[in-house]
């Protein structure tokens, strides 16, 4: 097959249309596109893609199965290091992780690797997952708190080196932020289910509505209920907000509240889910990272007749994909940058009305190594708005850590742990994923749960 010199775009829905409804915008690789992308890898014998893999998948291996036609040698491979592959496909920010590092880049255009992965993960799920085979079992019970990408990634580990494991989840659902965060229109649920599905039938028991810290403690899981190790996984899910006047005002939501009533709870299809959610005519997000461009992308195909992104610093520092960014762009989106509310105003009715903005100018690079937004004296204005989503980030949930004596926590509450190993000041309790390192993305809390699943196979192995 001959070299393709650029790589193959991705087909999508128009934007006009996507932006009404909650289809995936993506639509994925056919065969041809898929064998032509897979073309332009050089198989590098020391590949550099594997070294910015947080889950060490063996990307030159599985795309040579794709090349080969070989759809069976491909999902093994992939599958071999990855346990929610078409989850990573469609969310992993391959730009600065594998693809950034892929020897293809340096001259011109990196391979697509992560369309290739959702290519043949979506091959897998079409034709019915094979389970892999497991290790003996060891008969000894490991318990995973939390049910998100970290959890499900050292259950799921955990599970095919032989170890009896049960995953205790505080939601009704399983996932986590893939379940409640991460929109439909660019993480189908129906896919999170299947390789949640997968994971069960590894042989992991999920029970679910136990808050761990409340409906069981770690040491009654360690003392009481003959678990050897604990995980905990439980993400970093308290909402961060702005502390300026007018937070209480009716129309103000954090991003979690906002995306889990849509998500989670299907609030797009009220009244048939019985979940409604207030979208109004003229929606500000606050924040520029990917959950405000989830939350303002959902804000249009929830009805809203304008949706704004409030930064304050310019395009070149937000942290969002610029995927995300040129999405929310075409599907009219409004960026509203170098700006931030300092005040929230309602009526009499205590409904929100408008919000007092502050603009900045940017300085020196601060500690996170962007510009620091600095207030432009006087220049202030008023801006009319009817729904606020604040989207400023999370901070961890005090639940598990101020009932588990003995577990050091940092200034910002989450806890200490190894960042090879995930182990924490309490022997036989590991973590990992957004408790430990505060919020960051889905495979980089697949890596903490991979790591920490060996660790705790060589800890129960002494």
């Amino acid at each position: 097959m001959s070299q393709q010199v650029g790589r193959v775009a991705m087909p999508a829905q128009d934007p006009e249309i996507r932006n009404k409804n909650f289809s995936e915008v993506a639509l994925g690789y056919s065969e041809e596109m898929a064998l032509i992308e897979a073309s332009r890898c050089l198989i590098c014998k020391n590949p550099q893609c594997v070294k910015g893999c947080p889950v060490e998948v063996n990307i030159p291996g599985f795309i040579q199965k794709l090349r080969d036609k070989d759809m069976d040698g491909a999902v093994k491979e992939l599958k071999n290091k990855n346990n929610l592959p078409a989850v990573c496909g469609r969310v992993c920010p391959q730009e600065t992780q594998c693809e950034a590092k892929c020897i293809k880049g340096i001259k011109g255009e990196p391979v697509a690797i992560g369309r290739l992965e959702r290519y043949v993960a979506d091959w897998d799920l079409a034709r019915g997952m094979e389970m892999p085979t497991k290790a003996e079992p060891k008969h000894k019970k490991v318990a995973v708190v939390g049910a998100g990408p970290a959890g499900l990634t050292a259950a799921g580990d955990l599970a095919k080196m032989g170890y009896d494991v049960t995953i205790f989840e505080s939601l009704h659902t399983p996932g986590g932020v893939l379940m409640y965060g991460i929109p439909e229109f660019r993480l189908p649920k129906a896919i999170v289910q299947k390789e949640i599905d997968y994971i069960r039938a590894l042989g992991v028991d999920i029970q679910t509505n136990v808050v761990a810290g409340k409906t069981v403690l770690i040491d009654e899981l360690l003392n009481e209920e003959g678990y050897e190790c604990v995980f905990i996984g439980t993400g970093a899910g308290l909402p961060h907000f702005m502390d300026i006047p007018g937070e209480n005002l009716n129309g103000v939501y954090s991003a979690n509240e906002f995306l889990t009533r849509s998500n989670l709870m299907k609030a797009y299809r009220f009244p048939e889910s019985l979940t409604p959610i207030h979208a109004g005519k003229r929606v500000a997000v606050i924040g520029g990272g990917n959950v405000a461009m989830d939350a303002a992308r959902t804000a249009l195909r929830l009805g809203a007749e304008e949706s704004w992104i409030i930064y304050r610093r310019s395009e070149e520092e937000m942290p969002a994909r610029i995927e995300e960014v040129e999405h929310a762009k075409e599907e009219g989106v409004h960026f509203q940058l170098l700006t931030s509310p300092i005040e929230l105003k309602g009526d009499e009715n205590m409904n929100l009305v408008s919000m007092i903005c502050q603009r900045y100018e940017l300085g020196e690079p601060d500690a996170s190594g962007r510009r620091k937004p600095i207030p432009i004296e006087g220049d202030v204005f008023e801006m009319n708005v009817d729904t606020v989503v604040m989207a400023i980030g999370n901070g961890a949930n005090p639940l598990v850590t101020s009932t588990t004596p003995g577990l050091m926590i940092t200034k910002r509450g989450n806890i200490q742990a190894d960042e090879e190993t995930g182990e924490t000041s309490r022997k036989g309790v590991y973590a990992g994923g957004d408790i430990v390192t505060g919020a960051a993305t889905v495979i980089l809390a697949m890596g903490a749960g991979k790591s920490a699943a060996r660790a705790i196979d060589e800890y129960l192995s002494k």
